[in-house]
C-alpha cells in the first residue's frame, strides 16, 4: 500500500513538471500573439495565464464534476486547447511575430483569416472570465453521491434474512403413505380392506337442547391508568431479628478469628456479619483494639 501511494505521488509530480514545461513553451507564443493584437507588455505577459490557466482549471473541474457538468467542463477544456493550438500554430507560421516587427493587429495576410484570428485572440480573455466563474460555481455546488460499500450490503442482507419470520418459511408436508396391499400377507390385507370399507350410516342421535345462558352484568373496565404502588407498609414487612452489640461482637470475633490484620476491614466485616456500615466500623475498631491488647 505504501509503495502504491509513492508511485501515485511520483506520477502526479511528473505530470506537474511536464505541464509546467509545456506552459513555458506555449507562454512565449501566446505573449507574442497578445503583443500583436495591441496588448501592452504587462497584459502580454499575463495573457498565457488566461488561456493555459483556464485549461488547467477545466481539467480539475472534469475530475471533480459528474454528468452534464462534467461534459460542460470537457467542452471548455477542448475549446481552449484548440484555441491555444491555433495561436501557437500562427506564431510558428509568422516569423515577424518572433521579433515583434509585425504590424499591430495583423496576424495573417488574408483579411478574413486575420479577422478570425484577431477575434479568437481577443475573445479568449472574456471567455476565461465567464467559463472560469461557471466552472468554479459548479465545483462549489457539487454534491458527490454516497458510495455504498459491499460490506454494508452484506450486513443489510444478513440482517434481513435473520429478521424473517418463521411463518414465511415453507413447511414441507409429508405425502400420505399408501401401503402396497399386494405385498402384504393375506390376513393383514383382508384386515386392511375391511377397515377401508366405509361403515353403514347410523341415524343421528338427538342432542338435548341446552338451556340458555343467563347474561350477568359485567363491570366495565376502567380506562384510568392504575396508580403506581408505593413502598410496602411497615406492618406488612417481616421483622428482622435484632442483634445486640454483644451478639454482633461475638459473631464478628468468631467470623474473623483466622483473618490476618490486613483483611480486618469494615467492608469485610459488614459482608461477613451482614450488618450496617456504622456497626461494621465499630466492630473493626473493637477487634483491632483487642488484637493490639493481645499482642501487648
Amino acid at each position: 500500500m505504501n509503495l502504491h501511494r509513492k508511485g501515485r505521488t511520483a506520477l502526479v509530480l511528473a505530470l506537474v513538471v511536464v505541464v509546467a514545461m509545456a506552459f513555458r513553451v506555449s507562454w512565449n507564443a501566446l505573449r507574442d500573439i497578445a503583443g500583436a493584437i495591441g496588448a501592452d507588455s504587462t497584459a502580454a505577459t499575463l495573457y498565457p495565464f488566461v488561456v493555459d490557466g483556464l485549461m488547467a482549471l477545466a481539467l480539475i473541474a472534469t475530475l471533480v464534476l459528474t454528468g452534464d457538468a462534467r461534459r460542460f467542463a470537457l467542452r471548455v477544456l477542448a475549446a481552449y486547447t484548440i484555441a491555444s493550438l491555433v495561436l501557437n500554430y500562427v506564431h510558428g507560421l509568422v516569423p515577424e511575430l518572433h521579433g515583434r516587427s509585425v504590424d499591430w493587429g495583423r496576424l495573417a495576410d488574408w483579411d478574413p483569416a486575420n479577422w478570425a484570428l484577431v477575434l479568437l485572440a481577443t475573445s479568449l480573455p472574456v471567455g476565461s472570465i465567464y467559463f472560469g466563474s461557471d466552472l468554479v460555481a459548479k465545483v462549489l455546488h457539487h454534491r458527490p453521491a454516497p458510495i455504498t460499500t459491499p460490506t454494508a450490503n452484506a450486513e443489510e442482507s444478513t440482517g434481513t434474512e435473520r429478521n424473517r419470520s418463521s411463518s414465511d418459511l415453507k413447511v414441507s408436508t409429508p405425502a400420505p403413505v399408501t401401503p402396497n396391499v399386494a405385498a402384504l400377507p393375506r390376513a393383514v390385507a383382508v384386515g386392511f380392506l375391511k377397515s377401508a370399507i366405509p361403515a353403514k350410516s347410523v341415524g343421528a342421535i338427538e342432542q338435548p337442547t341446552p338451556a340458555p345462558i343467563e347474561r350477568r352484568p359485567v363491570a366495565a373496565e376502567s380506562s384510568r391508568p392504575r396508580r403506581a404502588t408505593g413502598r410496602v407498609p411497615e406492618v406488612a414487612r417481616t421483622p428482622r431479628p435484632k442483634r445486640s452489640p454483644d451478639e454482633l461482637l461475638a459473631e464478628a470475633r468468631k467470623a474473623t478469628a483466622g483473618w490476618p490484620d490486613a483483611r480486618l476491614t469494615a467492608e469485610g466485616i459488614r459482608r461477613e456479619v451482614r450488618t450496617s456500615p456504622a456497626n461494621a466500623r465499630t466492630l473493626r475498631d473493637t477487634l483491632r483494639a483487642e488484637r493490639g491488647l493481645q499482642a501487648v
